[in-house]
């Protein structure tokens, strides 16, 4: 993960513009989050909204696309470069009004950003 792009796929992730991953699952470095609920894709912010189901007692999450490391669009799987931990202890998404606001986005982006890099990883 890189502290610059936070907001954009990286060249290597696999995403290609269009690309839909609505109900792609989502795959933390140790263990899967959940499925891909929403993708928002306009607002010069890119995320995706993960419905974590049980994992996180039906809390949905927002997870900048920066941190996206891989798309399997067969397998329609995403991984991301975090830990089931960090993106437990990520700032909380509670209604689409957080998308809304710049800053509540940037709290995110700097989280994301302040996480160790780590190496990416295949599809």
């Amino acid at each position: 993960m890189t502290t610059d792009g936070i907001w954009s796929y990286s060249s290597v992730s696999g995403h290609t513009e269009g690309q839909r991953l609505t109900g792609f699952t989502v795959a933390a470095v140790d263990g899967t989050i959940g499925r891909v609920d929403r993708q928002a894709d306009e607002s010069g912010m890119r995320h995706l909204i993960v419905d974590t189901g049980v994992w996180l007692f039906g809390r949905s999450v927002l997870i900048p696309v920066g941190v996206v490391t891989a798309i399997d669009p067969t397998a329609q799987e995403i991984k991301v470069a975090c830990t089931e931990e960090e993106i437990k202890a990520a700032p909380r998404f509670h209604t689409d009004r957080e998308t809304l606001d710049p800053g509540y986005l940037a709290g995110v982006g700097d989280y994301y950003r302040s996480l160790p890099p780590r190496p990416s990883t295949t599809a």
